[in-house]
């Protein structure tokens, strides 16, 4: 079996990226509720109620003890407001661990470097974790999401994955 690996809040120059909380929803929400950060990802923003109810599952952990669930919200230390979210998936592939990442900026907080900024204090964080494996699943037309990608240091594989080109980088 594999460690579980327990979400920590991790700081950079800007921001600050705390574990996530249940209570985060109502303000999370709010800063997820533009449309047009679905358009590459599909579906709608969720409401108030239905992100706690989805906080509350993330909060509780993955069903399967071999995985685990990261989550984080995005703080910005100078607005102290919350700004997007940052998330590691780390579960067993082949001889190692593969932490699957994922990042969202809320639009008013867009093209000031955040996502990068917070993926790159992500990916630091998880470099000091047994994991020997980073994976991104980037749309082919989100340039921003592989530009983030690229920044981290993973590169597109050329494999696809539900309509999304598979980015990865080996750490170990």
């Amino acid at each position: 079996m594999n460690p579980t690996i327990r979400t920590a809040a991790i700081g950079t120059e800007r921001l600050e990226l705390l574990p996530l909380l249940v209570d985060h929803a109502g303000e999370m929400a709010a800063t997820l509720a533009d449309p047009a950060l679905h358009t590459f990802i599909g579906g709608a923003p969720d409401t108030p109620q239905d992100l706690r109810a989805r906080y509350e599952r993330m909060v509780a952990g993955a069903p399967d003890p071999a995985v685990s669930w990261c989550n984080w919200v995005i703080r910005l230390r100078e607005e102290t407001s919350l700004a997007g979210t940052v998330q590691a998936t780390i579960g067993p592939s082949g001889d190692g661990l593969t932490a699957e990442i994922a990042w969202v900026v809320g639009t008013p907080w867009q093209g000031r470097g955040i996502a990068t900024e917070a993926a790159l204090g992500l990916v630091g964080w998880l470099e000091r974790q047994p994991v020997d494996t980073l994976v991104a699943h980037v749309h082919p037309d989100h340039r921003a999401s592989a530009a983030v990608a690229a920044a981290c240091g993973l590169a597109p594989t050329g494999q696809w994955h539900d309509g999304e080109i598979r980015w990865q980088r080996n750490l170990r």
